[in-house]
């Protein structure tokens, strides 16, 4: 049991490291959260203009959407980070994490929502019309509400996935968590900073999950 403790649980190593450890857990949720709010409220925006039917924006839109979901999202961290400065764009690690997760969670909020907006029977379409009301008014008053709780357990699976790419931050040197708890590990030789990393994981991402798993069992009910 004591060789156990001295190699995951050293507390004087966990004392030493455990400072710096913590603080790129803050950069880690900091980054989440960013990425999380960006890439949920982009993804609406693009929804809701490719219901409008806009031939030259849907294109675009779709075109986004099926390159940001293809590629892998170290590689999208790396050509932001270090293919922007060719076009005058210079980007800190943190703001290139932000960015390039952002816009892969986007382009799959984009597609969630955009099914979810499907997804709501033409009849409500034809009922709010037959009340009179505009097409923007439809959209925003009643379908729009409908499609969102629609998506909702879907979107927060997503989003918890993509928040976990906050790691492959370690790229461009993040200072966040992993990054941070794989050097302090290298330099101790014991493995205890990457125990408290994990521990800082769990911390933030198990109340995500917990929460998810909620909003799919109320799915139904809402709809």
């Amino acid at each position: 049991m004591r060789p156990l403790l001295d190699n995951f649980f050293n507390p004087q190593i966990l004392a030493q490291y455990g400072p710096s450890i913590i603080g790129g857990f803050g950069t880690t949720v900091a980054v989440a959260l960013l990425t999380i709010f960006s890439g949920v409220a982009i993804g609406l925006i693009l929804a809701v203009v490719r219901a409008m039917r806009i031939g030259p924006a849907d294109v675009l839109i779709t075109t986004f959407v099926d390159v940001f979901r293809t590629l892998p999202q170290l590689v999208v961290i790396v050509f932001i980070y270090f293919g922007l400065p060719y076009a005058g764009i210079q980007l800190s690690p943190f703001a290139a994490t932000v960015v390039s997760l952002g816009a892969v969670l986007a382009a799959f909020a984009t597609e969630i929502f955009w099914a979810a907006i499907q997804a709501v029977p033409q009849g409500q379409w034809d009922a709010a019309r037959s009340l009179g009301l505009g097409f923007f008014r439809i959209l925003f008053l009643v379908i729009l509400p409908q499609a969102i709780r629609i998506s909702v357990p879907l979107l927060t699976n997503r989003a918890i996935a993509i928040t976990k790419g906050t790691a492959l931050g370690t790229a461009v040197a993040l200072p966040e968590l992993l990054g941070r708890a794989e050097s302090a590990m290298a330099i101790a030789a014991n493995p205890s900073p990457l125990t408290l990393a994990a521990a800082l994981y769990l911390v933030f991402f198990v109340p995500l999950v917990v929460a998810s798993r909620w909003l799919e069992a109320l799915g139904p009910a809402r709809r």
